[in-house]
């Protein structure tokens, strides 16, 4: 080959190659204009435990704005009564209901196969998947049984964390439950129920003889 021939055979493999790498670019360039118009559309990530949670259980402020608690016979699984009303468990309830956790079917399940390790203060003789749930004591004991039944203290507010569940016993020994919040008063975290006037975020962790401290975490 003589030294013309040669030199043009390199120049012809370096065009190519620099054809192959302008083409690369081109194809990368167009991959990342794809991919960031793309991106906007794809659905955030869920926020995780106890966010998710607590999104529920706040969501309900504005919404369910009074206290009944008339027996109700409702659908199963994933019954309700509605939205406007309920009592201090449907708050837990329906926040656990967001997030995927049906707690109406799991303490009903959990009652059906478990009857004598639940309380026995209504003179049922088996469960009613109707109230079962919306009852306080049947709550704490389901979370007792497959949470984690977690410390009490009556003044320090620093082992409570947000997405823990309280329960109290109010004058004329009427329990109560809650859902601790990540916001803060005081150095007291805030608790979202329903005591009276509907769903609430209030400062009341301190206000009554505490009864239970729960952590359930699907």
């Amino acid at each position: 080959m003589s030294v013309v021939t040669a030199t043009a055979a390199t120049g012809a493999g370096g065009g190519s190659a620099i054809r192959n790498t302008a083409r690369r670019r081109v194809v990368r360039t167009i991959f990342c204009a794809l991919l960031a118009l793309l991106l906007p559309a794809l659905p955030a990530a869920e926020p995780a435990f106890p966010a998710n949670l607590l999104g529920a259980a706040a969501a309900q402020v504005g919404v369910t704005l009074r206290y009944d608690a008339a027996y109700a016979r409702i659908a199963y699984p994933g019954g309700d009564v509605p939205i406007e009303r309920g009592v201090c468990t449907d708050v837990v309830i329906r926040a656990y209901r967001a997030i995927g956790v049906d707690l109406q079917q799991r303490v009903h399940e959990d009652m059906r196969a478990n009857w004598a390790a639940y309380p026995k203060l209504w003179g049922l003789r088996g469960p009613d998947r109707n109230i079962d749930h919306r009852r306080v004591p049947n709550l704490a004991t389901f979370f007792a049984r497959h949470g984690r039944a977690l410390p009490l203290n009556q003044s320090d507010a620093a082992i409570y964390a947000p997405g823990d569940i309280v329960t109290w016993m109010l004058p004329g020994n009427l329990p109560h439950i809650g859902l601790v919040t990540a916001q803060r008063r005081d150095g007291r975290p805030l608790i979202v129920h329903n005591i009276g006037a509907g769903t609430q975020v209030e400062d009341r962790l301190f206000d009554y003889p505490i009864t239970g401290h729960y952590r359930y975490e699907p």
